[in-house]
């Protein structure tokens, strides 16, 4: 039995940290820590399935099912301990500082503003108050993975990190006044689009789209076929395809750079698809094209 462990820092600065804890086990029981600062607020997003939270200053143990999310604030520096007897366990955690979120929202200046503040301010390791955990909505995944992935350091990070972390703390606000519970299902077809335009040049697969994305394989075909009358496949194809027809008139570029550029790892699989969208295939397109 082999133990896999990876606890990442992800980002940190005088006011936010990140961290991912990833950890994979095939024993009985997989655990892990984490530290909750003084005057700090906690945001735990949970990925894997059945996690347990046990803290040392509160004796309710807690367990979360599969992207769900919690909301803490800690008065004073406390330890919490995650386990599941699952095979993996991952979680990121966002830890913000009081005095961030106060300058940030800014109670004195309106009585919505300061009612947000207690709110944040007087939880116990629950989402304001509510006794089920919400869950992680679609925008959530993107901006998580997006802080995840992103690549660069210093100014340029601090700047990016901080605009994400805002951005949840307002789809989180708007969770909990229950604004945008049902738009969220009819932005989801939106979402998986955008994901799809930004990432169609790579070897993508629904598999993989509704792992970052944390929806269901089904519901990414059904819901993107109803609002787009066609499916997540054709539409893959389709982009690819107009891709390919702008680049093919360069003759710098072998066929085979093309492809790989557009998202076919074989070229066969790219000239079937070209012959069949266009007629030609991109050889024959090329010459007619000079």
């Amino acid at each position: 039995m082999q133990k896999q462990t990876r606890k990442g820092l992800l980002f940190t600065s005088d006011d936010i940290s990140i961290v991912m804890h990833e950890n994979s086990y095939s024993g009985n029981i997989i655990k892990t820590t984490f530290l909750e600062e003084k005057s700090s607020f906690n945001l735990l997003f949970l990925l894997s399935p059945n996690i347990h939270l046990t803290t040392d200053n509160f004796e309710t143990q807690f367990r979360f099912n599969r992207n769900q999310y919690i909301l803490h604030y800690s008065v004073e520096e406390s330890h919490a301990e995650l386990w599941t007897d699952s095979d993996i366990l991952r979680c990121i955690q966002i830890q913000i500082n009081y005095q961030y979120i106060f300058n940030l929202i800014n109670p004195d200046s309106s009585q919505e503003s300061a009612e947000i503040l207690k709110e944040m301010t007087s939880n116990q390791f629950v989402f304001l108050h509510q006794k089920t955990p919400p869950n992680i909505t679609v925008e959530m995944h993107l901006i998580l993975n997006e802080i995840v992935s992103y690549y660069r350091k210093g100014v340029m990070q601090k700047l990016f990190v901080e605009a994400k972390v805002i951005k949840l703390l307002i789809l989180i606000f708007e969770q909990f006044h229950d604004k945008n519970m049902t738009e969220d299902l009819s932005k989801t077809p939106l979402i998986i689009k955008k994901f799809v335009d930004e990432n169609y040049h790579r070897n993508l697969k629904i598999e993989e789209i509704s792992k970052i994305l944390g929806i269901n394989e089904t519901k990414i075909r059904k819901e993107f076929k109803i609002h787009f009358q066609k499916t997540i496949t054709d539409y893959i194809s389709e982009l690819r395809m107009l891709k390919a027809r702008k680049l093919i008139v360069n003759k710098d570029l072998m066929i085979k750079e093309i492809a790989i550029d557009c998202g076919y790892e074989y070229v066969q699989n790219f000239t079937r698809a070209f012959k069949k969208k266009f007629g030609v295939s991109p050889e024959k397109l090329r010459t007619s094209s000079f």
